[in-house]
């Protein structure tokens, strides 16, 4: 049935035609509110990774163990040509590097921090005839020596550090030092330990580069040598 205005009287307005008559349009339904992403769950710093805010002791240590293990990083799974790769007219190699850096701690370590002698093999070394035999003989030695070497010394290094930060803290003087009667305190040989870490570590980035490629800032977050 047609009403008289000419439109069924089923027929329900439009939006349109109640607009055009004077009405208020209807609003249109609002989206529903999207949900927030969640924030990632937090993960566990790698074992390396420095303190965020820990005490003096904590971060010299931190510092001097992320550069050990980028250092043994860019060193690790070689084979004896590939710890004798050299760059340019140098003659350092990463095996050189690692015998190198073994005796560095046993140095810092036994004989500066305690006074103790060197043992094997640096007290079976003829160092009057070739100051460097840490270099040299690295390329007689097998990469499992050599990795042996290097993660023996850092696992005596830690030993000796944890048993002195108790038994004195950062402060306390250690054996030898200068000629005139000053000594070092144990802040001091881990500051100077870290400046010889970094000073290679730099230098091992570029020797890695050299024979396979590798580069990067850190291990990934899963390695272990």
């Amino acid at each position: 049935m047609m009403n008289s205005c000419g439109t069924s009287s089923n027929d329900v307005p439009t939006t349109d035609d109640r607009v055009s008559s004077g009405g208020a349009p209807e609003a249109p339904s609002a989206p529903a509110p999207e949900e927030a992403p969640s924030a990632p769950a937090p993960s566990d710093p790698p074992p390396w990774e420095p303190p965020l805010a820990g005490t003096e002791a904590e971060h010299l240590i931190g510092a001097l163990d992320r550069q050990r293990t980028t250092f043994r990083w860019k060193a690790d799974g070689l084979d004896a040509a590939g710890l004798q790769v050299r760059v340019g007219a140098s003659a350092m190699t990463l095996g050189g590097l690692l015998k190198h850096l073994a005796l560095v701690e046993d140095h810092y370590f036994g004989a500066k921090l305690a006074g103790a002698p060197m043992g094997a093999p640096w007290d079976a070394a003829d160092w009057d005839a070739d100051p460097d035999w840490d270099w040299h003989s690295a390329a007689d030695d097998s990469p499992e020596d050599l990795y042996a070497l290097w993660d023996d010394a850092v696992a005596r290094s830690r030993g000796r550090l944890a048993a002195a930060l108790d038994d004195g803290g950062l402060d306390q003087l250690i054996d030898p030092g200068w000629p005139d009667g000053r000594r070092f305190s144990l802040r001091r040989l881990l500051c100077d330990l870290l400046e010889e870490y970094a000073r290679h570590t730099g230098h091992a980035d570029l020797l890695r580069e050299a024979v396979d490629g590798r580069v990067g800032e850190d291990p990934p977050a899963d390695w272990r040598p």
